[in-house]
């Protein structure tokens, strides 16, 4: 039995895939035919988490860690090798169809636009062929147009789009159903400023206020952190780490971003601070506050003259990330992945 406050548990999931090794060579054509070689690649290892209902999670991790894998893995187009997944204590493999009636998905480089309609036309298509009932679809709808501004869009056809704005219609249309988990993979993938600002804004709200449970992968750190209370990371098909954004600062050290301002053009030294740019007077420095605590820091500063201005803020959480995958991979976790099998 799974818990029934868990929206998603995944239990010992392992999944692999075959790739089959070919040569174009004389030789490797002929050993293709008397003994062809593949390889097998394992996407997840023995993988186990649970998200509450209401959580809104990011899910992490360098590419072909087994990310999309998951996403897939969880709205049953995939079958795991082993192990067991409940979405809404239901099964995946076994309840796909009822299961899709609670859930959403969205995928930032696929549509379910009709691509030579209006979007109104392919929003009542889904009205009729999902069975939503009329109160609501008119509610939902008029959240969506609301909430994503797209009103003047509905009667423009999909492919006369920008990304953002098919993005938008695309979201809006997941919602029309009210899922109560969304599954979101890359969704501000390619959107300008303001299309990525209204995106974060709307699933923000939809979680606080409806309670939805919220599973999004980016390759954009700052996106992610923006939105998600809570981060999985994935590396060489294995959870490397699950917690709160701050917990993963942590690991990595405090790292943080000092700017000073000096009245005159000489930077100051500050110990274990790493200089990154200087600009008008203004210096910024990459700094451990782990190894030199903010007190130490205020107080070498206090003692250089010139000083006009002191903020500390903490690092980009890019670069926290970028420095565990350097450590991830300099460990070579992703080695068992795959293997020669003749």
């Amino acid at each position: 039995m799974f818990h029934t406050d868990f929206a998603v548990s995944f239990k010992n999931v392992t999944k692999t895939f075959t790739q089959w090794q070919r040569d174009n060579t004389g030789k490797g054509l002929i050993k293709n035919l008397i003994k062809p070689e593949k390889l097998t690649i394992t996407a997840l290892d023995d993988v186990t988490f649970t998200i509450r209902k209401g959580e809104f999670v990011a899910y992490a991790g360098p590419n072909g860690a087994g990310k999309s894998t998951t996403m897939k893995l969880l709205s049953g187009m995939l079958l795991p090798d082993s192990g067991n997944i409940s979405v809404l204590s239901m099964s995946p493999q076994k309840q796909r169809t009822k299961l899709m009636q609670r859930l959403g998905i969205l995928f930032g480089n696929r549509t379910e636009l009709w691509w030579d309609h209006p979007i109104i036309q392919s929003f009542e298509w889904k009205k009729v062929v999902w069975g939503i009932p009329d109160e609501m679809y008119r509610r939902n709808l008029e959240m969506v147009t609301e909430l994503l501004d797209i009103g003047k869009l509905l009667k423009t056809f999909a492919r006369e789009l920008s990304l953002g704005q098919r993005m938008k219609a695309d979201l809006a249309m997941m919602l029309l159903h009210s899922p109560e988990v969304i599954l979101l993979d890359e969704p501000t993938l390619g959107l300008d400023v303001v299309a990525k600002r209204q995106m974060i804004d709307f699933l923000k709200k939809i979680n606080k206020e409806n309670g939805v449970t919220i599973i999004v992968t980016s390759h954009d750190m700052d996106d992610l952190e923006e939105m998600a209370e809570r981060i999985l990371m994935i590396s060489g098909g294995k959870i490397a780490f699950d917690g709160s954004f701050d917990d993963l600062r942590s690991i990595t050290g405090n790292l943080t971003r000092v700017a000073v301002t000096m009245e005159h053009g000489f930077s100051p030294q500050i110990d274990n601070g790493r200089l990154l740019s200087s600009d008008n007077g203004v210096f910024e420095y990459d700094i451990d506050l782990a190894k030199t605590p903010v007190t130490v820091l205020l107080n070498q500063l206090s003692q250089v003259n010139g000083v006009r201005d002191v903020e500390i803020k903490k690092a980009p959480i890019e670069q926290v990330i970028a420095g565990l995958y350097k450590a991830w991979d300099s460990c070579d976790t992703a080695s068992h992945m795959a293997q020669s099998i003749s």
